[in-house]
Formats: C-alpha cells, structure tokens, sequence
C-alpha cells in the first residue's frame, strides 16, 4: 500500500487530491483563483504567481485534512497544468511577470509570423504541429512577450511551462539551466522534436525576428517524459506543505494528456476531455503526420506511445457566458433541456467564441449562430451550443480517422460530462457512436498515477489503470436523432469552412437556413399536433410551445 499526491493546476483553480493505492482517493481540496481578463482586450488572459503558490499551499492542506492521514505518510506528488502557460523567469527562476494563460491569445500576429516563415523555410518542425503554429503556445507567447516589455528583457533569462516551473520550484532548483523540461509540453506546444534537433534552430528563430533567436538558447533543456523525475521535494517546500522532503516529483505534463490517463486511454480510444475547452486525446505506437492538430508527439500522453492533441479553444466557456447573458447560471438555465430533440431549436451554433484550436487553427475566427427567429430563447442557444461543439468535435475526428488514426472507443472525460448527462447523449447522438463516461470523477488522477509510478508502488501506467481507474456509463446514439445531426452536421461542416477556411471553395449555402426551419418544425410537429388538440379540447391557456417549454397565456407557432 502507498499514498501519493495528485495536482492539477485548472484555469480557475488547483485540486489536491490524496490517493491510497488500495483504497482510491482519500480525500480533496480546491483553492480558487483569479484569471484576469480585460474588457478592453479579449484575448488578454493572465494570472498572477503568488494566487498559484498560495493556492497550491492551502489545497493541499485541506486536502491533507480531509484525507485523514498525516502529510508524512505521502510518498510522491506529481503535478499537471493548463498549457501552453507561459512564465517568463530571471536568473534566479523567480517569475518576472504574469502567467501568459493558454487563453491568452494576444500572441496572434507573433504565431502568424512563425508559422509563414516555417513554410517559407521548409521548417519540419510545423509539420508535427498540425502545420499552424498557434497562438497560444510557447513561442509565439515569448516572442510577443519580448515585444511588449523592453524594460524588462535585461532580467530575462528563460522561460517555463507552468507544470515545469512548478515542480522545479518543489524540488528547490534555483537555476533555470538544471530545469527538466517536459516533453509533453515541449513537442505539442514548442515545436521540440527529437529527431529535428530539439527546439527549431537559432537561425529560424532569428529569421522570425531576431529577438527570438537571442533567446533560443535560454529556452532549451534536458527534454524528459513522465517516467523520469523532475526533483525530489525540497527541505524548504515539504515544511510549506506538511510534507516530509527528498520524495519524488515526475517529469509533469499538461492537465488534459494526464486526464486521458485517468479516463482509461488505451490505443484505439480517443478521450474528450470537456471542461472550460475541450482537449481531444489518443495514443498510438505508430503514427504519421496530422494537418491542423495540435501535435504528434512521442511520449507525450504515455510515455511510450505517440501522443495526439486536438481540440476547441471554448467550450464550458462559452456556456458560461451565453448563461451570463441571460442573467442566469448554466445550471438553472439547463432546467428543461431534457426535453429538447435534436435539431429542435433550428440553430446551428459554432464553437469559435475564442477562435478555433483544431482544425482550421484560427484565433481570428469568432463565435457565430445561424437561425436567429424572433422568438429563439438563451435556451434554445444553450442546447444548439452543446450539438455545435459535438459537431466541432466530430469534424476533428474524422480528421484524425482520415489520417490514421482508429477510433474505437470514444470517452468522455473532464468535468462537465460528469454533470451533463444531455451533452453525453447528444455527442453519442452527433458522432454514431456510443460514448462512454467514467463513473467517478478523474480530475488528478492522472497526477496520481504517475506519482504511484513514481514511488514504484506500480511498475506500469496500465497496471496502475487496471487499479485506479473507474468503470464507465455508456450513452449509446439514439436513431431518430442520428439521423438528424447527420443532415445537420452536413450544413455544419460546409458552413465551418466556408466561413473558416482561406481560400475555401465557393459553396452554395442557400438552401441551408430552409433546412434549418424545415427540421425544427418536422421534429416538433408531433407535439405542436398534441397541444393543439389539448388546446382546443379543454379551451386550456397552457400550451406546450415550441415544443419544449411550458409557457403561459401565450403562444408561439414557427
């Protein structure tokens, strides 16, 4: 028996989880913070380190009571992050700035910039990045970084992902040189390849603006994957924590890859892990290149498999704020959603609220519904928002099935689908596929999982799988409605490269909004047929309306 520490650093908090190999999670803590954002610039997203220290501290505090252990019984911690979050560090690896957030898209011109010069100079380092280098990852962060603050350059000495920062600063190394930085991170946000030399060459940096290539060899480091340690657990940071020091921290990673570790992954399986965005997951012992994904990289998920990252820049985000909007929460507006049908409400919704990650990979891009009518509902927009990221979702599948990839199993993973029970049915619905759910949530398990292999308690990430991980609940596609979404998801697709894609092929979309009306109203004939005979029936002013929503003393036909 063994008891490690699971971290996960979210985008609105850090969860502490405590797990005994035998017995599964002992207990849990969360500590929220602030992500800043700005009204002036929507594509600022920042957050400041001390909320991070501090948070981290009282998490595992909390989690360490609620446990019911002492902290000395823990054996290993290891720690997964939100990326790319950059954080620019002086000499002494003590941040000079604020987190650049993986929201944070200010860098958009930077990331245009590389990726036209990578295709100018052949870079082969673009190709395994899906051939568009984003916005928000690592050195279009940096670069935009050393443009807007001359003042600080001269304090400047590197520059980190989150989940590597942190667990160099548990270990209590001070100098950013002896930092191990993470391959997960490296490849999918950096453009690290082993085979290509590392990090691309001081003269493609240089060629990009020579303020990048001054600073190429201050951001290289022993690339690592999770097998190997980051550090062992400073004297400084156990007396911080309640701890005992010198037990091993791993190599970290992104929050998202070791989730898919908690949900299960296996070759074949994809894992949907849906929380404020959606990060697409699957692993392969063989894979070619990917146009428009977030990167093949080897070792990145499991350490010995290729990892692939795809995925939508917004997702829970965006039903926060269509909620917001209507003066409600996502919660209390999702009252009644269970009775909607598909295709109901004669919406089709984009996901593209913060630009677009997988697979045209465009910041630019923003959110757009077509189907307005005078009496659609924040309701009506909540539903065709979750069968819009469904769609989003399966445009970048059948991307990864065209190249390569066997999807088998798809799960559902992340937070949302714990508490969603209409999204799961309507992805399984969307992609024709049954989709399978986690019965538990798995947030830090991953984490954890890779600190038990850590101390050695397991000697494989399928043994402690086999273990740790919990079984599923299975949302099978319901027939009516899969024939729905796949006329739907035709006029989804054609309008999401219509609209996304530079240079796209002229396409006829006129007949579009038609079909739109024409499948809301065949979908809801069926009741509109009963509540007309109820109405006139019993001379009754309630009126089942639109056919999902009771509403009284009026009444509204399409």
């Amino acid at each position: 028996m063994a008891i490690v520490a699971g971290v996960d650093f979210g985008t609105l908090s850090v969860r502490v989880s405590i797990f005994d190999s035998e017995k599964g999670r002992l207990g849990t803590a969360s500590f929220d913070y602030e992500l800043i954002r700005k009204t002036s610039d929507p594509d600022w997203a920042t957050q400041r380190h001390i909320d991070q220290v501090a948070g981290l501290e009282n998490a595992f505090k909390g989690a360490i009571e609620n446990a019911g252990i002492s902290g000395e019984e823990i054996q290993a911690i290891a720690i997964d992050t939100t990326g790319s979050t950059v954080v620019p560090v002086d000499q002494n690896l003590q941040p000079i700035d604020d987190y650049y957030m993986w929201a944070d898209h200010r860098a958009k011109k930077e990331a245009a910039e590389i990726t036209a010069k990578a295709h100018e100079l052949h870079l082969k380092n673009i190709e395994w990045c899906g051939g568009i280098y984003s916005s928000e990852w690592g050195l279009a962060k940096v670069l935009h970084w050393l443009r807007n603050n001359p003042e600080k350059r001269s304090s400047f000495a590197s520059a980190f992902e989150h989940c590597d920062l942190i667990a160099a600063m548990l270990s209590g190394i001070k100098d950013p040189k002896n930092v191990r930085r993470s391959v997960c991170a490296a490849g999918h946000k950096w453009m690290a390849h082993e085979d290509l030399g590392g990090l691309p060459s001081k003269k493609f940096l240089s060629a990009v603006d020579p303020l990048l290539g001054e600073v190429r060899n201050n951001l290289v480091g022993d690339y690592a994957t999770s097998f190997e340690n980051a550090g062992y657990l400073s004297v400084e940071w156990a007396n911080h924590l309640g701890l005992k020091s010198g037990i091993p921290i791993p190599v970290g990673a992104l929050d998202a890859h070791w989730d898919a570790i908690a949900a299960g992954i296996r070759e074949g399986d994809v894992v949907n892990v849906v929380g404020t965005s959606t990060c697409i997951m699957g692993i392969a012992k063989e894979l070619g290149l990917i146009p428009g994904v977030s990167g093949v990289v080897k070792g990145s998920i499991h350490p010995d498999y290729w990892g692939i990252e795809a995925g939508l820049s917004a997702v829970g985000d965006i039903f926060d704020a269509i909620a917001k909007r209507a003066g409600s929460d996502v919660s209390k507006l999702s009252d009644g959603l269970a009775n909607y049908q598909a295709g109901q409400t004669g919406l089709l919704r984009f996901s593209w609220d913060n630009g677009d990650r997988t697979v045209l990979v465009n910041p630019e891009l923003s959110g757009m519904t077509i189907g307005w009518t005078l009496t659609t509902t924040a309701q009506d927009e909540l539903f065709a928002a979750i069968e819009g990221t469904a769609f989003h979702t399966r445009i970048i599948l059948e991307r990864m099935m065209e190249y390569g990839v066997p999807i088998k199993r798809v799960i559902n993973g992340g937070g949302i689908p714990q508490k969603n029970e209409i999204l799961n049915q309507v992805y399984a619905n969307v992609f024709n596929k049954s989709v399978l759910v986690p019965e538990s949530e798995v947030t830090s398990l991953g984490a954890a999982i890779f600190a038990f292999v850590a101390a050695g308690t397991f000697k494989t990430i399928e043994e402690a799988q086999k273990e740790l991980c919990p079984s599923y609940r299975v949302f099978k596609p319901e027939k009516k409605a899969t024939a729905i979404y796949e006329k739907l998801f035709e006029m989804y697709k054609s309008l999401y490269f219509a609209f996304g894609e530079k240079n796209a092929k002229p396409e006829n979309l006129n007949e579009i909004m038609p079909e739109l009306r024409k499948l809301a109203v065949s979908d809801g004939c069926e009741k509109l047929r009963i509540a007309w005979k109820y109405l006139f029936q019993h001379h009754s002013t309630l009126l089942v309306c639109r056919c999902h929503a009771n509403i009284k003393d009026r009444m509204v036909c399409r």
